[in-house]
């Protein structure tokens, strides 16, 4: 199914200018919990305007990050030119539009190739940052991005190919690849990689998150071959017992469970912006379950026996405001535990792989 835009809408890439509009208003005006957010953001190792970009040819990431040549750096520049260009939105300082550019020179000067076994997974972190980054500053800055090009052909062909086929590793690295994939086809205005991305979002967020008109048993990404009951536990991480909400990796540890939870918002976010509303599919739908069940238990309700044989390993992360603020506020859906959960944790702040300040720039968002 064709899910691109006749036109690209920008900046499009999770956050729109409606709702930068609406952010740089909540600050200017001193009011919470944006204010506070903002502070937060600005006081971070990503908002100083010091900052040194670290750019390598090859970034390499093995399992667990050994090695780590270049993947903190990456991740992390990806993350302060997005800091940047928001800073810039808000204030119109024209230094925070130039750091942002800075790094992403920086970047698409230098880097060729990932390498090593979390090379798909790194790629998809990074480019789930820069595309976020550039839109602000291509879309809203006054002045001048002389190496814009370049910076497209890096995330064309150094990052595109990484992520655009998919994984059939465990399912949060699938959906931060087709964040990135997303996010870059949006940057680059390609139809045709944003289709596949979002074909390959919506097959693989139907394997990730349960729900019981799913069947007896969780849906699976044809390529992995998952034809046994058993093939299919052991994927979920032994879990055989299946409820509305229980995700893939919800046995492993909710951190991981967190990456794809917020994987599906962002591209569900973005695709909102780009005219195709997904928050009323089932994408929607699973996300809502997904949300709502994994904040019951990271709010402190103990686990069942039959879950996980009663165990989890708590620590979700900031990455319940873009799901609560689309199903929420804008849908209307009670969502007690996610809004108890995002209540607690405001300002959200970052993960430090792909995920930020979206307090700042989803709490309470009516755009």
């Amino acid at each position: 199914a064709q899910a691109a835009p006749a036109a690209f809408a920008h900046p499009g890439v999770t956050v729109s200018r409606g709702q930068l509009d609406f952010a740089r208003q909540q600050v200017n005006a001193g009011v919470q919990p944006w204010k506070g957010a903002y502070d937060q953001m600005l006081s971070s190792k990503y908002g100083s305007l010091t900052r040194t970009a670290k750019p390598r040819a090859v970034v390499e990431c093995g399992s667990y990050s050994n090695p780590n040549n270049g993947c903190t750096d990456e991740r992390e520049d990806a993350i302060a030119a997005y800091t940047q260009a928001l800073a810039w939105y808000v204030t119109r300082d024209a230094r925070y539009a130039k750091k942002a550019i800075e790094l992403m020179d920086a970047w698409s000067a230098t880097i060729r190739d990932h390498t090593n076994s979390n090379a798909p997974l790194q790629t998809g972190w990074a480019g789930s940052s820069w595309p976020k980054a550039a839109e602000i500053i291509k879309y809203t800055y006054d002045g001048g991005w002389a190496n814009s090009g370049r910076f497209a052909t890096m995330l064309r062909d150094v990052y595109l190919p990484e992520v655009i086929n998919g994984s059939n590793s465990n399912g949060n690295w699938e959906l931060s690849m087709m964040e990135a994939a997303v996010g870059i086809s949006v940057f680059l205005e390609d139809k045709a990689s944003y289709d596949k991305a979002m074909a390959k979002f919506r097959t693989r967020t139907a394997a990730y998150v349960y729900l019981s008109s799913d069947g007896a048993l969780p849906r699976t990404v044809p390529s992995q071959n998952l034809d046994t009951t058993q093939k299919i536990v052991n994927y979920w991480q032994g879990q055989s017992t299946f409820v509305n909400g229980l995700t893939q990796e919800t046995c492993r540890d909710f951190t991981h469970t967190g990456y794809g939870i917020s994987a599906i918002s962002h591209i569900a976010e973005t695709s909102r912006i780009q005219g195709q509303d997904l928050y009323g599919t089932d994408v929607g739908e699973r996300l809502r379950h997904a949300l709502g069940f994994q904040a019951k238990y990271e709010l402190g309700e103990a686990a069942p026996g039959w879950l996980c044989g009663g165990s989890l390993h708590l620590g979700l992360g900031p990455v319940t405001e873009v799901g609560h603020n689309a199903l929420h506020n804008r849908l209307g859906h009670a969502m007690t535990n996610t809004e108890a959960l995002t209540a607690r944790n405001r300002p959200a702040g970052s993960n430090n792989l792909f995920v930020a300040w979206e307090t700042l720039t989803h709490g309470d968002n009516p755009s």
